[in-house]
């Protein structure tokens, strides 16, 4: 139980450094919050929770296909944002990101490459 509070108290601090690095300066919050660090800490915590090599090289390999349809979301959401608001923009953003994850699937599916 320790361990399990322990990684929510990393992680979420994670998150709360970059957003407070953002908060004062955009570019380096950016430049850090697109740094793979969710992926690296995960990929710790599953190392130390002894899961095995395959299943640790999987989620890696998993998390690269998985990032390419969400990139468009970066450039059509401050777009969004300076002309309708934030949250249009970001409802907007998010079923955006859907559709892109729709039509990527069936992609990568004809290539034989089978995210879900």
């Amino acid at each position: 139980m320790l361990y399990l509070i322990i990684k929510y108290l990393v992680t979420a601090a994670l998150i709360v450094i970059i957003s407070e690095i953002a908060r004062r300066n955009d570019r380096m919050g950016s430049l850090i919050a697109s740094l793979p660090l969710v992926t690296i800490l995960t990929l710790f915590w599953l190392k130390f929770e002894n899961t095995s090599a395959e299943k640790i090289s999987n989620h890696a390999y998993y998390t690269f296909w998985f990032v390419i349809p969400t990139l468009p979301m970066f450039l059509l959401f401050p777009k969004l944002n300076a002309n309708y608001g934030f949250w249009i923009a970001i409802l907007s953003s998010i079923v955006f990101t859907i559709v892109l994850f729709y039509l990527y699937q069936l992609v990568l599916n004809r290539l034989g490459i089978r995210l879900f």
